[in-house]
């Protein structure tokens, strides 16, 4: 049996931000420093613009990616295989720049790395499977919890934990999901208007072969 690439966007993000870790180790944390970590800096910086989109492929040490990584491998290839792979892409840099420029304009003084965002993006985003119109429960559910917990942490637990970038992945999610849904069912209506009944189809091919 042969081995397949079954989520390129996914396994790519996977092993770049393997290959982040690894670099980070080799160069003493100048690699994440200044590629991956993403911070208020001088608009004449042009390593600056590089960290508003590769901040997500940086992390702290081991423990931290593979607690990302084990949920963007388990949730990631089901939402690649349902919305395709350059939407879901969109998706994963649109949620990459905002949370970096957020990150710069609110928190000036503190720096952001990590996938986490991306996770919760990719999270919300599989609350929405079977969204035909109407609010999911299960969106309902898991935002109720994931914002709850997200939440308590800003409040309660004062650790390194960039919560508030967690809940504006989430919401990344809920807004790409929705975009998406709504985005796709306006093109398939405005297919089957354009295209004929089958009868009519048959009506109109039968009427030209007896002419």
């Amino acid at each position: 049996m042969e081995l397949q690439y079954n989520s390129p966007v996914i396994l790519t993000f996977f092993l770049l931000s393997l290959l982040v870790l690894l670099l980070d180790q080799w160069t003493g944390g100048w690699t994440t420093m200044h590629l991956f970590c993403v911070y208020r800096s001088s608009f004449r910086d042009p390593l600056g613009y590089v960290r508003l989109l590769g901040h997500v492929l940086g992390h702290a040490d081991w423990n931290h990616f593979l607690n990302n990584m084990l949920l963007l491998l388990v949730v990631g290839p089901p939402m690649e295989e349902k919305y395709g792979s350059k939407p879901l892409l969109c998706g994963m840099v649109f949620t990459a720049l905002v949370t970096g420029l957020l990150q710069c304009i609110l928190f000036p003084r503190t720096g952001l790395l990590g996938a986490s965002g991306i996770v919760f993006m990719l999270i919300m985003l599989s609350s929405l499977a079977g969204f035909s119109g109407g609010i999911p429960v299960t969106m309902l559910l898991v935002a109720a919890l994931y914002f709850g917990q997200q939440m308590y942490d800003i409040v309660f637990v004062h650790d390194n934990v960039a919560n508030f970038m967690h809940i504006v992945g989430g919401m990344c999610g809920t807004a790409f999901g929705y975009y998406y849904a709504i985005h796709y069912k306006s093109r398939k209506s405005s297919r089957n208007r354009g295209s004929k009944p089958k009868s009519l189809e048959f009506a109109v091919a039968k009427g030209k072969k007896r002419s």
